[in-house]
């Protein structure tokens, strides 16, 4: 059955460079479908500040044939093993919004046991580059949203140059995420989200774009100094 992971490490700041601009997973690992190196940004900062664009903080999103396969690669590969040293959350996809080239979406889709299940969202796109301004315009406001929000335990956003953007996030429950989306959050400013939606349906940022909802299968490590944070009730 084919799984995703999501990957968080923290790496010297040369190795990380280095990563950037020769991404160190190779296309050849077996069992790997696709897999996303990207470097971490906090939600929500200011387009230009240090805490924008983590340097040697590495978020990698990937899809796999099987567990084991996966397994194998973080106990036998180089940079497998240094992820390992991370964090990282075990995937099974239950929906998927729009395309995204490379990643291979099952037709068969597993399930939450209810509306107040963990989840984990991940969106991930290809930029028009005339278009940043107005997604930045439109993003950020967004990204504060998802970042402050009580229904979240880990959010991060992620950016791979020139034009792949991507945003993380897992939420105490799927009702949580979805009153969020939707614009029903008990929050300040509930519609950010839904209104930049409708922007992005006026007139689209991307030449790709999908938001896939999974189901948290199991969590490993730690980030920052903390773990479990996928809560089940």
């Amino acid at each position: 059955m084919s799984i995703f992971s999501y990957h968080l490490v923290e790496l010297p700041f040369f190795v990380a460079v280095k990563g950037i601009i020769s991404n160190p997973i190779s296309k050849n690992i077996k069992g790997l479908i696709h897999s996303e190196y990207m470097t971490a940004m906090t939600l929500g900062s200011p387009i230009f500040s240090p805490s924008r664009v983590l340097i040697g903080k590495v978020a990698v999103f990937m899809q796999w044939e099987n567990e084991n396969e996966l397994e194998n690669y973080l106990e036998q590969d180089s940079f497998g093993r240094t992820l390992a040293k991370g964090w990282h959350v075990r995937l099974s996809i239950i929906r998927e919004w729009g395309k995204f080239s490379g990643f291979k979406i099952p037709n068969d889709k597993d399930q939450l046991e209810s509306s107040n299940s963990p989840v984990v969202a991940v969106t991930i796109a290809r930029m028009k580059p005339l278009a940043v301004p107005r997604f930045i315009h439109w993003g950020r406001p967004v990204e504060k949203l998802v970042r402050d929000h009580p229904g979240t335990t880990l959010s991060l956003a992620s950016v791979k140059f020139p034009n792949t953007v991507s945003t993380f996030s897992i939420w105490k429950s799927e009702k949580e995420m979805t009153d969020m989306v939707h614009g029903h959050s008990k929050v300040e400013n509930p519609k950010r989200h839904s209104n930049a939606m409708k922007e992005r349906e006026r007139k689209d940022f991307h030449f790709q774009f999908t938001t896939l909802r999974f189901k948290p299968l199991a969590e490993f490590g730690k980030w920052k100094g903390q773990s479990n944070f996928v809560q089940n009730n």
